[in-house]
């Protein structure tokens, strides 16, 4: 052996080819960990397979640095060289770039350190003299007046599409940008109503529909940020007998004047609740997110409260006054929105809780029967809503790994129930970040971003094709209206017999959109975190 050779090698050659060679066994399980991972179902949930998928791959690099420090063979300053240029390559980069956010997929997005964010540009929203007052008192066939259309269930019944897209195109009525959030237009009498963030300021606005123009805001001084679930408001407004109710992210319940802008009465759930903001970040991080609910004289919203102290499901007011009607429940909340519906012969308020469903008495609150269901609002967050079928059953889906499924209600003989699980399976409507639509028998929704149909009475698949990632979707009468993720607008035939059967698509908006739908007569309006756009769907016949 060389001189030159002898001051190459490390001291304890055996000992260096023995950590050498497991050095090299641990890279290659990481890399089979990683591919495992990504090929398999392990854990029920794309997005946590990335996120674990990463969190293995920067293993990797320190893996390589342990072997090249300790069994390369090189001289023991050149053994330092790579340790010295990962450090600076990560501190140019960091210089350079931030972490803005992550994709429904957990994928993280970086942009330019000196950008800003696109709310904080945008200033403030415009508003012209009113020429005529705004009438959300008209009410016309065509509305679709809360989160998930008229009737709360993500479908719309008396419109038909076209169902050929190249022969008659949608067509680009307006396009606009918008403050952030999550939540979507609600649109009465060719009015829509939404929330948005601009800078410091949380917002309540009311557009055109036709045209886009603002007609009113309202502006609360409030911002919610947060890093994996981003900015802004999360809830859709609810428009009632010319009023418009909202909850913001921060749990600022507002009644509006419809006509105006101007508050009719407000409430700040926190203090209501005893939660400081500090609480609040930690017990529910991802923003409040249940969209108010209207029932006859009443205005229903999840409440929440703190695990250490008073905890409510769900609180009514008095939808004119303000007055507290009633409080039902004392589970913590989660990102469900309520929902009303005659399940088991009694009208009855839906509501998901963190780690449970229940029913709730309309006039009082009382729980009328509850049923556990995993979850945390902190990580594994429920977001889907309860939906009643038939005459006393309730469906229920969720995302990570949970999956679906089909209870029914049993009277116990004293206005109460009782559930009983009559199917229940992990692998199919894992509905993370969506709500789904049902029609003759069949459930359709984005189990874990790609679009699945499953018969509501088994459970049993039908087919799952097409991965439009973490968008929601819309059924109108026998056909689906997808917004995926990444802002694309399809129609696919709503059937348990064609797979994923797309007659049409088009680039609707940019960005990543987690916003739900709206669709007034044929007019659809979608909007993401960034901008808004309305678009005239051509109409059967």
């Amino acid at each position: 052996m060389s001189e030159r050779t002898q001051h190459w090698m490390p001291p304890f050659t055996g000992q260096g080819r023995l950590v050498g060679r497991v050095v090299w066994v641990v890279f290659a399980v990481i890399l089979g960990g990683i591919v495992w991972m990504q090929s398999t179902d392990a854990f029920g949930d794309h997005g946590m397979a990335n996120a674990f998928s990463m969190m293995a791959a920067s293993l990797l690099p320190i893996v390589w640095l342990l072997w090249f420090l300790l069994a390369s063979g090189q001289r023991w300053w050149m053994r330092f060289v790579p340790l010295l240029v990962l450090a600076g390559l990560g501190f140019l980069f960091s210089s350079l770039f931030r972490f803005e956010d992550v994709s429904g997929e957990f994928v993280p997005r970086f942009v330019r350190r000196s950008a800003e964010k696109p709310d904080r540009e945008l200033g403030a929203l415009a508003v012209k003299p009113a020429s005529a007052t705004v009438d959300l008192v008209t009410r016309t066939v065509d509305d679709f007046p809360q989160f998930l259309g008229p009737g709360r269930d993500q479908s719309v019944d008396h419109i038909r599409l076209a169902r050929d897209w190249d022969v008659r195109p949608p067509k680009l009525v307006w396009r606009q940008s918008i403050g952030a959030g999550w939540g979507a237009f609600s649109v009465v009498n060719g009015y829509a109503v939404t929330m948005e963030q601009r800078d410091a300021d949380e917002n309540v606005t009311c557009y055109d529909a036709r045209t886009g123009e603002a007609k009113w805001i309202h502006t609360t001084d409030a911002r919610y940020e947060m890093a994996v679930s981003g900015v802004g408001p999360r809830t859709t407004p609810t428009i009632d007998s010319g009023m418009v109710y909202t909850q913001g992210a921060m749990g600022h319940l507002l009644a509006l004047d419809g006509a105006t802008g101007r508050v009719v009465w407000e409430k700040d759930l926190l203090a209501e609740f005893g939660m400081s903001p500090e609480q609040e970040a930690v017990e529910l991080p991802y923003g409040r997110s249940g969209s108010p609910l209207i029932v006859d004289e009443l205005v229903i919203v999840p409440a929440g409260g703190s695990k250490r102290g008073k905890l409510v499901s769900l609180v009514a007011y008095d939808k004119r006054t303000g007055d507290k009607v009633w409080e039902g429940g004392d589970d913590q909340i989660s990102c469900s929105s309520p929902a009303v519906a005659t399940v088991g012969g009694v009208r009855q308020i839906l509501s998901v809780n963190e780690s449970s469903a229940s029913g709730h008495e309309v006039a009082t609150g009382k729980v009328l029967w509850r049923h556990p269901r995993e979850g945390n609002t902190a990580a594994n967050a429920s977001v889907s809503q309860a939906v009643a079928v038939g005459p006393n059953q309730v469906f229920l889906s969720k995302g990570y790994a949970l999956g679906a499924a089909l209870i029914e209600l049993l009277p116990k003989g004293d206005g109460t129930f009782e559930t009983r699980e009559i199917w229940q399976d992990s692998k199919v409507m894992r509905t993370k970040f969506t709500n789904v639509a049902i029609k003759d028998g069949f459930v359709y929704g984005l189990s874990d971003g790609i679009l699945e149909c499953i018969e509501l009475a088994t459970g049993e698949r039908q087919w799952k094709g097409g991965r439009y990632k973490h968008g929601q979707i819309l059924r109108v009468g026998d056909l689906l209206l997808v917004l995926a993720e990444s802002g694309e607008i399809l129609l696919i035939e709503a059937s348990p017999e064609r797979k994923n059967n797309v007659l049409g698509r088009f680039q609707a908006i940019e960005g990543k959109t987690w916003n739900n739908i709206a669709l007034y007569g044929s007019l659809l309006l979608v909007r993401n975190g960034e901008e808004a756009a309305a678009y005239e769907l051509a109409l059967a016949g």
